[in-house]
């Protein structure tokens, strides 16, 4: 048997982690880096990818891998028991999320939207929408692209069309636009514009846990429909609950641009 495979059977059968000499030994300074490699299959961006090495959850070829490792033609990654496999093609798409679904992981809970719609590339969801809510998420399997858009300094913007349970005043309008107290923080000034007689749009460049709902909350309104409709240059535009399109190659080469 040779080294590596001696190696290999030594570190399984004790599950030990690999040292970086070690990993290094075998796979020499070729390849791509794991964390690359990660955020490339659409598992999640390069940082996230560093955290779940250092956790010991992701093995190439069978032994626990570290920070800086590198993946080799031919070899193997594992994570969380499934192969994981580069893709060559970035994809972003639209979809409208129906109310009821959760955004998670097949396993995590059967009302993900994964159970609900198939998608042909393993892709995942870009920020969130609560289990109430519906409209435009982005999925995507760059985990970089991902990562660039829900950091809150970029100030991204996000639109969404709120229906409340009585009707909108100015003075609702007004305070809402400000920052307000929630979750021991307050929120950034934003976009709020009356629409109908309980209903209203609004634009926020930061995206904490349920955040509009918290807002019309300290205000003394409670959320009957909240609906997102725009990503930075991306709208729901005509897509049903549950449906989902690429994007043109022209929205796509915008987004990233506005992403930097």
């Amino acid at each position: 048997m040779n080294k590596n495979k001696s190696f290999r059977k030594y570190a399984n059968d004790n599950k030990l982690k690999a040292t970086n000499y070690e990993i290094n030994y075998f796979n020499n300074t070729n390849g791509i880096r794991l964390n690359k490699y990660l955020s490339d299959a659409g598992i999640c961006s390069r940082r996230q990818a560093d955290k779940l090495i250092e956790d010991g959850e992701v093995l190439i070829n069978g032994v626990v891998a570290n920070v800086g490792d590198r993946v080799c033609e031919g070899m193997v990654v594992t994570y969380k028991d499934m192969v994981v496999k580069e893709n060559l093609k970035k994809v972003i798409y639209a979809y409208n999320k129906p109310i009821g679904y959760v955004c998670t992981s097949k396993e995590a809970d059967k009302d993900s939207i994964f159970n609900y719609t198939d998608f042909p590339v393993n892709v995942n969801y870009v920020g969130r929408l609560d289990k109430d809510s519906s409209g435009l998420l982005l999925l995507t399997n760059d985990g970089e692209l991902s990562n660039s858009i829900q950091k809150s300094r970029n100030n991204h913007e996000k639109e969404y069309r709120v229906r409340v349970n009585k009707d909108v005043t100015d003075d609702f309008i007004s305070n809402m636009s400000k920052p307000v107290p929630i979750l021991d923080t307050k929120t950034k000034s934003c976009y709020v514009k009356k629409t109908g007689t309980r209903s209203f749009t609004i634009v926020l460049t930061q995206g904490l846990n349920r955040q509009i709902r918290r807002m019309c909350e300290y205000f003394g309104y409670r959320v009957v429909n909240l609906k997102r409709v725009r990503v930075l240059n991306i709208k729901l535009g005509d897509l049903r609950p549950g449906e989902y399109r690429e994007l043109s190659k022209e929205e796509e080469k915008k987004l990233r641009s506005m992403i930097g």
